[in-house]
């Protein structure tokens, strides 16, 4: 072996070492930040348990500071100079895992019950940092967010709802939100009426508290318990407006399209959604630029609306443009989608006992409503000037989608998920 082999054998062995002792460091650093968690966790436990009103409301504060913080290992790694991206991506890991394992620990020392009990306190501050303490143990922890519910949090919740302070109504939303996410809960909130005050919200609260009212009432609606029906028609408005001001083809959508969807079931929701401002176009809308969820849900309302009164509702579908969206969603949208656009087209045409529709005789619907619409004489130049219209929405359509994704940083008022 000659001296050059001899000297980078030796540096090779060198960074092992190091490499070695930095991770042995490390280790003892996390079971040092370890020990020091599980102190403060048990001291936390006790004040929650034992101590007066002052101490529980600095311990529900503790809570969130020890969930959100990083180890200081993780700190240290990602603070240095010298770091990869792969080790940045690692201390985010890290952090991650350290917060899912501190909620759990937390849960399991039992500082559950006491801050639910601290819901019902007429200290402001007492229920505000439990509040916060409980959101931030419910957070990716399915455990917590049902031994929360357990625990007789949701009839307090309830009451928060009602209250006029926004910030505690809001937090209140956000917790009902983040327990619905787990299927186990969603029956005991849904019996709680918490619905209807959720509705209020979407009137009445601010852009977050709309967001996480529609999100969680969105949540209930898929609960197969449910023998009442969760929302009434004065969900209607709001729906419309918060859709109105949303991107089409956001999850946000798609929640909002599935509630709207599902209150067309109803006369007293299909005359709200008719009555609305914009209701009906609003719809006809997110069929023509939503995503393949948002726009099945529209069409779905559509239908329900023609299918309970073809008189009623037929003409104002059609006033609406319906016609080129639908057209365009037999051939693109979900199985689903194309099924109800097919049905939804055949309402819409002037003799709507000839069934059967397919891709291939879409022209001579659009015959057919021309027809209706501007009279025989004129019904060929109208179908012409349809399909065309069709069309160019159509590319229209694809080229908004390809602008999205190809520049998605312009912000939205409404967000997307």
């Amino acid at each position: 072996m000659g001296q050059e082999e001899e000297e980078m054998a030796v540096a090779e062995e060198e960074e092992e070492e190091a490499a070695a002792a930095a991770a042995a460091k490390q280790r003892k650093e996390e079971e040092i930040w370890s020990q020091r968690k599980q102190t403060q966790i048990l001291e936390i436990s006790s004040k929650l348990i034992h101590g007066d009103l002052d101490a529980k409301i600095q311990a529900a504060r503790d809570i969130r500071k020890l969930v959100r913080r990083p180890s200081s290992s993780s700190s240290s790694s990602s603070s240095s100079s010298c770091s990869s991206s792969s080790s940045s991506s690692s201390s985010s890991s890290s952090f991650s895992f350290s917060s899912v394992k501190t909620r759990s620990k937390l849960g399991a020392a039992g500082v559950i019950q006491p801050l639910v009990s601290m819901l019902v306190s007429s200290n402001p501050d007492a229920r505000e940092a439990s509040l916060l303490a409980l959101l931030n143990l419910a957070a990716r922890n399915e455990r917590n967010k049902i031994k929360i519910v357990s625990e007789g949090a949701i009839p307090h919740l309830v009451e928060l709802l009602k209250f006029q302070t926004s910030s505690l109504r809001e937090l209140a939303t956000a917790a009902i939100l983040t327990l619905s996410t787990a299927a186990s809960n969603r029956p005991a909130i849904a019996a709680s009426g918490a619905a209807p005050l959720l509705v209020q919200i979407l009137s009445s609260g601010s852009l977050q508290g709309k967001v996480d009212a529609v999100t969680a009432l969105h949540n209930l609606s898929t609960c197969k318990e449910n023998s009442i029906p969760l929302i009434d028609a004065r969900a209607v408005p709001p729906l419309i407006n918060l859709l109105k001001e949303c991107k089409k083809y956001s999850k946000f959508a798609e929640k909002t399209t599935a509630l709207l969807e599902i209150l067309s079931n109803s006369e007293e929701g299909r005359t709200a959604i008719s009555n609305a401002d914009g209701g009906i176009l609003t719809l006809v809308e997110t069929v023509e630029d939503g995503s393949l969820v948002s726009t099945e849900h529209a069409v779905g309302a559509l239908l329900s609306l023609c299918q309970s009164c073809r008189d009623k509702y037929r003409e104002l579908i059609l006033k609406e443009g319906a016609i080129p969206g639908l057209l365009r969603l037999t051939v693109e949208g979900t199985a689903e989608a194309q099924e109800r656009a097919r049905t939804l087209l055949d309402l819409l045409r002037d003799s709507p006992q000839e069934k059967g529709l397919a891709s291939s005789v879409l022209e001579r619907i659009v015959y057919d409503i021309a027809a209706r619409v501007d009279g025989a004489d004129k019904a060929a130049e109208t179908a012409k000037r349809l399909l065309q219209d069709m069309v160019q929405r159509s590319m229209e359509h694809s080229m908004r989608r390809i602008q999205h994704r190809a520049a998605s940083c312009t912000p939205s008022k409404i967000p997307s998920t």
